[in-house]
């Protein structure tokens, strides 16, 4: 231990290796559990300075670095747990607890993963931390905690002993758009929907009471702050005054700007309460030791195993861009292993060395390979829980918009095998706000869409009647939260001779646009049955923007106006085609509505900044709605009491 410039006890730590003398430690000793004395005299770095324990100073330096260690471990994927002792001598000294590594009751799966999985696998890995991280806020904090003492999770951060049988997923690229949406998405809810538990990724609370209403009959269950934010949109809602829906003179048109946009505010107590477990892990530990600690438990996993240093310098650091860039990396692998099999100073300390190597096969032919691994086999793998939670994450991704189409196929494919691994039942349903999973029709509609194709259907409309109609998709698109396919029925000229008596081409009148109504606006969700169809030549469709195509839907929408508290709020920019003028101290927005049970659920949504709505009768829904939706979540508090 070194004197620092302020007089006060430090410990030197300048390999980074506490954490590493640390594991090697208590992985040898391991199931026995170990006390600080123990912990203190087996780890070289600790011996010097704790001693016999004399000097209260150099015990709670001791006590502060211990502290430390434990929690970049755990920071790290790897959980050192506590218990006290059934009772404590005074020839004990000081030790009130003892501690061993934290492995749960069940081994840990390992599956062999090709390397086109590496993408996909990356991605959900990606996602099922986020969640996982965010989930975090919900376990409750000591009562009495120290203001100097390190906050040790007591949920490790899930994923590390992926890396062991999955090495080089920290090198593979994750799509831009994908992390953007995951990390926009700072929070998480478990929800109850029709009885099956979701994990829900979410911005804010009126992006997560905007995902209760699109999901009827569905209740948060944790945490409550998100309950009681709930609670209070629900009654501010039905405290809605009758809006004044004539329009003045300064109205402007406002663009969507994005699908799943929210609100910069911070929400009452919610934010507050949980922004400091927003997806960040308390620590950030050091890229070298955390490279050093997923080579360790990869050699781990296969212990015996044969590797060349080149192989293991593009798993761990990457690919390199040159020739001296490799030879760079594997020296920094080479050295790697030589602090791994010396991890204690002296090289003497009990579980000073993780690894027995062949060094004349490494000198001779730069292989590597490592037996004698101290039991930390036990930590290479995924747990059963992660395993669950990284299915679902898989299972989402490859039904989302959220990956190029294929990976998605791959991820469908990697579904399948990793499923095998999950207990029927165990798997958690994850969902992220704005991006739920797609409908079944969704591929071959854009298959067909991607291949200038036609599409021999099978669909119901609004009153539940069956059609059959051959048309040519031309786009895809979300309109208040809702996916729609934009036909155009005008395919005669195109259409096989065994298909043409199911071209339907509609010349009606549309009310907005005057024109015939050659386009078809079609829910996916409604679309039952999709065959692909070769076309005679391809189908001379014209180029129509989204904007557009939405007049033509809506041509029986329902004339809406909502006023807010305040100006420029940011989900008003989420409105397709909305006009504003200024109201008061806030504005008035006006806009056409294809879906009431939409509009019911937004101004209850972002009811904290909605004082007035019109017409009376979408008013009256909206009431009747947050008076149901109080009755639902009184009920789910009862059922939890």
């Amino acid at each position: 231990m070194a004197e620092g410039s302020n007089g006060r006890r430090r410990f030197s730590d300048k390999w980074g290796k506490h954490e590493l003398d640390v594991l090697a430690v208590l992985s040898s000793a391991f199931p026995q559990w170990l006390t600080s004395r123990q912990i203190a005299q087996r780890v070289k770095a600790y011996a010097d300075s704790y001693g016999e324990l004399a000097d209260q100073a150099a015990k709670a330096a001791f006590a502060k670095q211990f502290q430390r260690d434990r929690a970049k471990l755990a920071a790290m994927g790897i959980a050192i747990e506590s218990r006290q002792p059934e009772y404590s001598s005074k020839s004990e000294g000081q030790d009130f607890a003892s501690y061993r590594l934290q492995l749960g009751s069940e081994p840990r799966i390992r599956l062999h993963f090709e390397p086109e999985d590496m993408p996909v696998l990356a991605a959900a890995n990606y996602l099922a931390r986020s969640v996982s991280i965010s989930s975090m806020a919900e376990e409750p904090e000591p009562a009495h905690v120290s203001r100097t003492a390190p906050r040790v999770p007591q949920t490790p951060i899930p994923g590390l002993g992926l890396d062991s049988i999955a090495p080089g997923l920290g090198t593979q690229h994750i799509p831009e758009s994908l992390v953007k949406e995951i990390d926009s998405r700072r929070f998480a809810a478990k929800v109850m929907d029709g009885g099956e538990l979701l994990n829900v990724a979410y911005s804010d609370s009126d992006d997560l009471a905007m995902f209760l209403l699109e999901h009827p009959n569905a209740h948060i269950v944790s945490p409550q702050e998100a309950v009681d934010a709930y609670r209070r949109r629900l009654n501010a809602a039905i405290n809605f005054a009758l809006a004044d829906d004539s329009e003045g003179k300064s109205s402007a048109t406002v663009r969507a700007k994005s699908i799943s946009s929210n609100t910069g505010d911070e929400d009452d107590d919610l934010e507050a309460s949980q922004k400091n477990h927003a997806k960040k892990s308390s620590f950030q530990t050091g890229s070298e030791v955390d490279r050093r600690l997923r080579l360790m438990l990869f050699l781990s996993a296969h212990l015996g195993e044969e590797y060349s240093l080149d192989e293991l310098a593009v798993r761990f650091i990457g690919v390199p861009k040159s020739d001296d860039e490799m030879r760079k990396s594997v020296n920094v692998i080479h050295k790697d292993i030589n602090t791994l099999t010396t991890v204690s100073d002296d090289g003497e300390m009990a579980g000073s060395q993780f690894f027995d190597i062949d060094w004349s096969l490494m000198d001779a032919e730069g292989i590597v390979s490592a037996t004698n691994s101290l039991g930390l086999e036990r930590l290479a793998g995924i747990s059963p829980q992660y395993m669950s939670m990284l299915t679902a994450s898989v299972n989402y991704l490859a039904h989302s918009r959220l990956l190029p189409a294929d990976q998605r196929a791959q991820a469908e494919s990697l579904n399948e095998r990793m499923r095998a691994h999950v207990t029927p039942g165990d798997t958690p349903w994850l969902s992220l706000t704005g991006y739920e999973a797609e409908p079944f029709s969704f591929s071959v509609v854009k298959s067909a869409i991607d291949n200038h194709a036609l599409l021999d259907m099978e669909y119901r409309d609004g009153a539940g009647n069956m059609f059959r109609k051959l048309v040519a998709p031309a786009k895809i698109f979300v309109d208040e939260g809702v996916y729609y396919a934009a036909v155009w029925t005008d395919v005669a000229d195109v259409a096989p001779e065994d298909k043409r008596s199911l071209v339907h081409k509609d010349e009606t009148l549309n009310k907005v646009t005057g024109e015939p109504r050659i386009w078809q606006i079609l829910r996916l969700a409604r679309i039952e049955h999709a065959r692909i169809v070769k076309p005679l030549s391809e189908p001379q469709i014209p180029d129509v923007s989204v904007s557009e195509l939405r007049r033509w839907a809506i041509d029986n929408g329902t004339p809406a106006v909502f006023i807010t508290d305040q100006p420029h709020l940011e989900f008003i920019k989420t409105l397709s085609d909305a006009t504003v003028e200024p109201c008061g101290d806030g504005e008035k927005v006006h806009l056409t509505i294809r879906s009431d049970s939409w509009f019911v659920a937004f101004c209850i949504a972002h009811a904290r900044h909605i004082v007035a709505v019109a017409p009376e009768t979408l008013r009256t829904m909206i009431i009747a709605r947050a008076q149901r939706e109080l009755s639902v979540v009184g009920a789910a508090d009862d059922a939890d009491d």
